[in-house]
């Protein structure tokens, strides 16, 4: 399938706020509810039992990578206002929300898109800082607990203030400013109350690590090269309701700036050559990923399917280097 082969057309709106639709107030609506979340938890803590607080603990570790993988996520590739101010105050309530500058996030994540879940090259580095494989053994992907776990410690924020600072020095003072105010949030709330700080940043930190699990079986299984197959698609109707179509993963790799209402017509559109490309699908949500049967011997599978002309059956597919090109950054 070539790079320009499918076109999807953006939603369009005359709303004088939203840039796209306004079906975006309601991922804005939820960041807002995740916000007050956040702060209600401090609120409630001398006022309620331990085991309520437990499970609104667990809850908001939960719902910090529902946002992340939803919310902030669909930010990144689709800012969701017409007014730049908007979209910065916005950034700035995610990044005190989940806890890490959006800026930075959006740093890391683009990386990922460039390299796409890649295996490490000559050099035994990985373009993308969050590969599974970056850590794996033989090519293969690192243990999924590692992965979950560890990744949260290997996170540079040198490396992307740079990677920012090189780009757009703009850029890297709000990515700064994003981190020091998210600090400066956690630790005014120690000051009033360090029981309370000291029960949520576990949490906290557990959120994040189900992130990092969210974001292994959305790949766990995949084709490093094969453009249609990079992403690891689920299409449980309640997960993507929910999480703002995260499901469709294969999909958004292949186009990542198709906005979250137009993931099923792009689905619809390409199935059958994400069928021919060996596209993995499997039935839970990926932060359940585990759940589901472990992937058939896909490399086998699909290097047999590659090794066949796909022009003889569909469009050939885009070069590695032709789809990062393609891949709207901005």
């Amino acid at each position: 399938m070539k790079a320009n082969a499918v076109v999807i057309e953006s939603p369009k709106t005359d709303s004088r706020i939203f840039a796209h639709t306004r079906w975006d107030v309601l991922p804005l609506m939820a960041a807002i509810f995740h916000c007050v979340y956040f702060f209600g938890m401090f609120y409630l803590f001398s006022r309620v039992p331990l085991w309520i607080m437990l499970i609104l603990g667990f809850i908001y570790s939960v719902s910090i990578s529902w946002n992340i993988n939803g919310i902030s996520h669909n930010f990144i590739h689709n800012p969701y206002f017409r007014s730049s101010l908007l979209n910065r105050l916005f950034s700035i309530l995610e990044s005190i929300t989940i806890g890490f500058g959006q800026v930075f996030y959006e740093c890391i994540h683009m990386q990922h898109h460039k390299g796409n879940a890649d295996r490490p090259g000559e050099n035994g580095e990985t373009v993308d800082w969050i590969s599974i494989y970056k850590h794996g053994h033989d090519g293969d992907a690192e243990h999924p607990l590692k992965y979950t776990f560890l990744s949260f410690f290997r996170e540079d924020p040198k490396t992307v203030y740079r990677e920012l600072k090189r780009k757009n020095p703009r850029d890297a003072f709000w990515g700064v400013t994003e981190l020091t105010l998210f600090v400066s949030t956690f630790i005014t709330l120690g000051v009033l109350n360090w029981r309370c700080i000291c029960f949520l940043v576990p949490f906290w930190y557990f959120g994040h690590c189900l992130s990092y699990l969210n974001g292994y079986y959305r790949h766990y299984g995949g084709n490093p090269d094969e453009p249609l197959a990079w992403g690891v698609s689920s299409y449980d109707k309640l997960y993507n309701w929910i999480w703002f179509f995260n499901g469709y993963h294969a999909e958004h790799h292949f186009r990542p700036k198709v906005h979250w209402t137009r993931m099923q017509a792009l689905h619809d559109q390409i199935v059958e050559q994400q069928r021919t490309a060996g596209v993995r699908v499997i039935k839970p949500p990926h932060a359940l990923g585990f759940l589901d049967p472990g992937p058939p011997d896909i490399q086998t599978e699909v290097s047999t399917k590659v090794s066949q002309p796909l022009e003889s059956k569909v469009c050939a597919s885009p070069k590695r280097s032709e789809l990062r090109d393609s891949v709207a950054v901005g």
